[in-house]
């Protein structure tokens, strides 16, 4: 009676171990998918404030520059892609797009002495500047919740639990390869 008394009780502790084990593993893998969301979520809202800026940053120059359609459309439609965005590689495509327009944005406005002193024009570029800068800090941070998420999922004896739970890999932000060519300096000031 007292060995069948031991054997329960010691069953009933190795049932509560399991699932508590279970329930670790469960709360490390929410935990670090919830990390991984903020992550993109954060990029998301700084992406929504270049939106915003872009757009008054366009209307700001239509003002002054009506005649120059060509690069006024061609910084909408970078504005636009980027709305459009849904995955880290199309926008990277979209990143790519819109500092293509603001790079020929800003040689434009060197030939409009009246649309660089407008106070508010420098302002707006100064801000999308900022917010490209930190869009490039909270990408960096998404690839770590990313690759730490995937690193987690793989390794034992996550990797058992993750994939019955609905865990799967997650894809990391990679630059384009117009990104990563060379910078033409001589070309941006011909």
């Amino acid at each position: 009676m007292v060995i069948a008394l031991i054997a329960g009780f010691v069953a009933l502790v190795v049932v509560i171990l399991s699932v508590a084990y279970v329930v670790n593993v469960y709360n490390q893998l929410v935990n670090l998918d919830n990390r991984a969301d903020q992550a993109k979520q954060n990029i998301d809202v700084l992406l929504k404030q270049r939106q915003d800026e872009l757009t008054k940053l366009i209307d700001a120059a239509k003002e002054v520059m009506d005649h120059e359609e060509e690069l006024l459309t061609s910084l909408t439609e970078a504005r636009e892609q980027a709305e459009r965005a849904s995955t880290p590689q199309e926008q990277a495509n979209a990143d790519q797009q819109v500092r293509q327009a603001m790079s020929s944005f800003r040689a434009r406005v060197e030939d409009y002495p009246e649309l660089r002193s407008q106070e508010n024009m420098l302002q707006f570029q100064e801000r999308i500047s900022d917010i490209e800068n930190q869009i490039a800090d909270r990408r960096e941070v998404f690839n770590e919740a990313v690759t730490q998420y995937n690193t987690r999922i793989e390794q034992f004896p996550y990797v058992i639990f993750a994939r019955q739970m609905g865990y799967q890999e997650r894809e990391l932000f990679e630059a384009t390869a117009a990104e990563k060519e060379d910078v033409d300096v001589g070309a941006a000031f011909a």
